[in-house]
This record gives C-alpha cells, sequence and structure tokens, in this order.
C-alpha cells in the first residue's frame, strides 16, 4: 500500500494526526528531501528505509515502490504542503494505477495557508476579494497560454505565487500589466512556518529590492492584494442584523 502524505508547511508539527501515524507505521518513506522539513523523519521507525526523491527520478521512484510492494510493505510518499498543489503526483498514480498497487492520498497544510498564518491575514476579505488565484511565473517550465501571468493578474483579486521568487523582475511587470498598482500591498514569505521563517511585507513595485536586500531567491511565496490593507467591510456572518441558517439576524425599526 502507498500512501501520499502532504508533510504540510515546514514546522513538524503540522503534519496532521493521520500524517504522523503513516509515517510512524512506514516500511519505507519517500520523502521530497529538496523541501521537507528532514525532522519529519523523525517519526519514522529505526528499520525504515528513508529514500530522498530529490536526487531520483519518476521511474527509480516507481522502482523502489515495487520493491516495496513485493515485499509486503507499507510505503509513505512524503510530499511538501498539500500534495495537490504543486506535488506532481498524478503521473505517479496513474503508473501506480497501470501496476495495480493500491495507494490512498492524504492531505496536508500548504505552504500558501502557513503564509496567511504568518502574516496574520485573511485571503478573503470582504469588498476587497472573494477569491484567490494560486499560480507560478513561467520560467524553465512552461505554463499553459490561458495562464499567463498578465492574465491571471488581471482579476485584481487575491493572488498567491508559488516557484516564482527567482523571477520577481518579469513577476513585478507582469503584476503591472494585470490591474494592480505600484503601491499595491505584496509580501514575501520565506519558508513560512520553518524555524528560520521570514516576512517581508513590501509592494508590488519593491517586491524585487525587497528580496534582493533580504538575500532571498528561493523557498518563498510571493502573497499580492490589497487585502494586505487596512479598509474592509465588515462580514455578513456574524452581523446581527443578518440571518442565518442558525439564527435570525435583527431589524430596525
Amino acid at each position: 500500500m502507498v500512501y501520499f502524505v502532504g508533510a504540510g508547511s515546514g514546522a513538524p508539527d503540522l503534519i496532521t494526526v493521520r500524517g504522523a501515524r503513516l509515517l510512524a507505521g512506514a516500511d519505507r518513506i519517500i520523502y521530497a528531501g529538496s523541501l521537507v522539513n528532514p525532522a519529519l523523519l523523525d517519526y519514522a521507525k529505526k528499520e525504515c528505509l528513508c529514500q530522498n526523491s530529490a536526487e531520483m527520478t519518476l521511474e527509480q521512484v516507481i522502482f523502489s515502490i515495487r520493491q516495496a510492494e513485493a515485499q509486503g510493505q507499507t510505503t509513505v510518499r512524503l510530499h511538501t504542503g498539500d500534495p495537490s498543489v504543486y506535488g506532481a503526483i498524478r503521473e505517479q498514480m496513474d503508473l501506480l494505477e497501470q501496476e495495480g498497487i493500491s495507494y490512498e492520498v492524504v492531505p496536508g497544510v500548504s505552504s500558501f495557508c502557513a503564509a496567511a498564518a504568518a502574516l496574520k491575514a485573511e485571503y478573503t476579505l470582504p469588498d476587497i476579494s472573494q477569491s484567490v488565484i494560486i499560480t507560478r511565473m513561467e520560467g524553465r517550465t512552461p505554463v499553459p497560454e490561458k495562464e499567463k501571468m498578465a492574465l491571471m493578474a488581471a482579476h485584481g483579486c487575491t493572488m498567491v505565487i508559488f516557484l516564482s521568487a527567482g523571477l520577481l523582475a518579469p513577476l513585478t511587470k507582469e503584476l503591472l500589466a494585470g490591474v494592480y498598482r505600484p503601491d499595491t500591498p505584496a509580501a514575501i514569505v520565506y519558508k513560512a512556518s520553518w524555524p528560520d521563517e521570514k516576512i517581508l511585507r513590501c509592494t508590488v513595485e519593491t517586491l524585487e529590492q525587497t528580496a534582493r536586500a533580504n538575500g532571498i531567491s528561493k523557498t518563498a511565496l510571493i502573497v499580492v492584494g490589497d487585502f494586505l490593507g487596512e479598509p474592509y467591510s465588515r462580514s455578513k456572518l456574524y452581523d446581527p442584523a443578518f440571518t442565518t441558517g442558525f439564527r435570525e439576524g435583527t431589524h430596525a425599526d
């Protein structure tokens, strides 16, 4: 049996209870060593075989899983954050299905959630933004034509941008080609929830110089939008005048 487990955003205690239990029981752990906190391997039993997939190809990962299956072992494929976000799990699952190997996916806390927590921010503020775009800049690997950054930036909603800390000059240009202003609030969150986490608040216009001044070129999320600003409206959820399925709103005479 194979379990694709979300490792969480970095802090070892942010893995889910289920994820920790599966790590503790695994015979083999194949972990994304470029991003997964190695402290999570402390959950593993002494005899567990731990392999760093940063040094492996897809074919090598599947070969290792195949070996474990032949020995009746349980494998945890440990992915950073939540496996569904830039986790490259679809290609692994398809190959496992072709070979008749059973698997499950266990969600995790994505770094975009940890970034909001670090910023003490709410992505979906009433009257500011009710949508969140998760995307990345085009670099060595392309993005679909309809998802070019300038097109994404045309919506003006909250944006969380992965895998782009080393591309801030072109990113800024693309954001400004959308509807964001030079002074639109932005932030760079480096290694959210890790011990060496850094939170750098800036604007769209100053993204590149802020990162350069702090020596950041990778392992950081870029968040953009007026949700980082001050003005917003109170939500209806706890408005005494608003009726919900659980309480009757009050009405002024």
